[in-house]
């Protein structure tokens, strides 16, 4: 019995032993899964929040991109991944030590991705630590020897840490990988020159020379070298090269007139220039741009002004359909005061290309200069039908017309130019001006005054419509008082204007105050080169109101002598007899 007693506790104790380890086991396993469970769950935790930064980022939203970025390090701290978009998100917004910190801890937690130590190289540079970006650079070349790039970056940084012969060695290891390029050698000559190495740079382009012996520019570099630093020798060798290797080298002979120039031989200069204008393959834009240094050094070295005109005639003829030959051609005429020739230069222009405004107004300024108003006339027209919102065609119209006596069309044009005038005061008062002369002529008194009126409250000290609006006004015996007070201001305004003091002159005989205007009317004559038949007329008509018939007489047969006067002129002879 007490053996089954020990048997049974055996048996309670064995099962309880179990009992109590398939427990444990159970809470181990419990434990374990958890641990696995929360580690999955911040990773999935992880790449959702990477996810949406990503998302944020490409969206342009930098702010939230940012924040989710840096959730995700909270969550995963070695994540290099969101290192490396922080640093470019914090570079985008110029926090440079936030994206320099960022690049290096990438770099830290992930020392074999390229593009995280590109960036921390880059970012180094931005920052003027050449020394750390050359580091990097270095390692990324061990890692990648087959990427080009890394070794050109390398290089950089080198420069600009000042150690230039450090550089060269980086191009020279570019070179051994790739071959001779234009590129390489380049960039070693600019150094060599930094360098004041001038027979090493030279070397790189006789490299290139001999590698690409048929392209004749690494010639003209060399040569353009020499030039530079005054071998003239060397030079005028490399550029008697490039005739060997490319006679119809369209800028040879502008590089040789630059070297005779600068040699001082005037003469071999400039039958090189007509060389380099004589040869069509010449762009026309080089030969404009010579020719515009040629119009401003003529303005202090007249003597070169000949050969200026030898040059932009040359021009013309070798492109006869190109509109900038003739626009710079006729610059040179217009300085030169050969406003026929520049006129006919602009008309070709015009020809091959009428869709510039400004030739349009450069023409119409020749027939100003020309006095030519049945040109100008026709002229404006055109302008004003395919430029209908430029003003000025509407002024000049409305001149040419006016002197053309043709006032009702000049009255048209200038009512409609007014429309177009903005924030041009003078511009407008001309149009007022010429628009009164024209109504005044049509005798719209009422119009006419109404635009000299417009014209003096613009420009109040307009003293040419004062004298126009002040004679009319006395011609038509209206508001005198009126009249004399514009009539004595214009003289103020522009005394010693024989015009001016006939005006004056009249307006006093009109207000019968004729012993003043006798005063004036002398002044006028005597600031009066020529006899004009006008003011000796005036002058009679004056003399005579003061009872000095026989001078009045005497200066009535002196206006007849000098040319036209009035109706009354004759009669007024004839009869001895004053007839207004």
């Amino acid at each position: 019995m007490k053996g089954s007693i020990q048997i049974i506790l055996l048996v309670v104790l064995l099962a309880a032993s179990s009992g109590c380890k398939t427990t444990t086991n159970i809470d181990s396993t419990q434990k374990k899964q958890t641990k696995e469970d929360i580690a999955e769950k911040k990773k999935k935790r992880s790449k959702s929040l990477y996810l949406d930064a990503n998302k944020e980022k490409v969206l342009g939203n930098y702010e939230e991109a940012t924040k989710l970025f840096l959730q995700c390090l909270e969550t995963e701290p070695e994540d290099a991944a969101s290192m490396f978009e922080l640093a470019r998100l914090y570079r985008i917004k110029r926090s440079y030590a936030d994206a320099l910190k960022m690049a290096e801890n990438a770099v830290k937690f992930d020392g074999n991705n390229p593009w995280y130590k590109l960036l921390l190289a880059e970012l180094y540079f931005e920052q003027y630590q050449y020394d750390n970006a050359i580091k990097i650079y270095s390692q990324l070349v061990k890692q990648h020897p087959e990427n080009i790039d890394y070794y050109y970056g390398w290089a950089n940084s080198y420069i600009y840490a000042g150690k230039l012969m450090d550089a060269v060695k980086i191009y020279n290891i570019i070179e051994e990988r790739v071959g001779i390029t234009d590129e390489v050698s380049l960039l070693k000559q600019k150094i060599y020159l930094q360098l004041d190495k001038i027979d090493e740079a030279a070397r790189e382009i006789e490299k290139l020379i001999s590698y690409f012996p048929d392209d004749p520019k690494y010639i003209a570099i060399l040569a353009e070298l020499y030039m530079t630093n005054m071998i003239y020798d060397k030079a005028l060798e490399a550029y008697k090269r490039i005739l060997e290797v490319d006679p119809d080298n369209p800028f040879i002979h502008i590089s040789l007139a630059d070297y005779y120039r600068k040699n001082n031989d005037k003469e071999k200069s400039f039958e090189e220039l007509k060389l380099g204008f004589e040869n069509p393959r010449l762009d026309i834009d080089t030969k404009v741009q010579i020719l515009l240094s040629y119009y401003t050094i003529t303005e202090i070295y007249t003597e070169l002004t000949e050969e200026a005109f030898i040059l932009a005639k040359i021009l013309v003829d070798v492109h006869p359909k190109e509109p900038k030959a003739y626009s710079i051609y006729s610059d040179f005429l217009v300085r030169d005061k050969k406003y026929e020739e520049a006129r006919e230069a602009l008309r070709s222009v015009i020809e091959y290309d009428s869709s510039k405004y400004i030739i349009w107004d450069q023409l119409l300024r020749m027939d100003v200069e020309l006095d030519d108003f049945v040109s100008m006339a026709e002229t404006s027209q055109r302008v004003m039908e395919l430029f209908p919102e430029q003003p000025l065609p509407y002024l000049f119209s409305g001149v040419s017309n006016f002197q053309l006596k043709n006032y009702e069309k000049a009255i048209k044009s200038l009512k409609r130019g007014i429309n177009f005038v903005v924030e041009n005061d003078v511009l407008l008062e001309n149009f007022y001006t010429y628009l009164g002369d024209a109504y005044n002529q049509t005798k719209k008194y009422k119009e006419s005054d109404k635009a000299y009126e417009n014209v003096l409250e613009i420009g109040a000290d307009n003293h040419y419509v004062m004298n126009n609006y002040s004679y009319y006004l006395s011609l038509r015996g209206e508001e005198l008082e009126k009249a004399e007070v514009m009539a004595k201001k214009a003289n103020e305004l522009e005394p010693g204007n024989s015009s001016y003091q006939d005006t004056y002159a009249w307006v006093l005989y009109k207000l019968g105050k004729f012993n003043e205007a006798k005063i004036w009317i002398e002044k006028a004559i005597k600031n009066t080169s020529s006899s004009n038949p006008v003011l000796l007329e005036h002058y009679g008509d004056i003399l005579y109101k003061l009872d000095r018939k026989e001078s009045a007489l005497e200066n009535w047969k002196k206006a007849h002598d000098a040319g036209e006067g009035s109706e009354q002129l004759e009669r007024k002879i004839k009869d001895k007899t004053l007839y207004e």
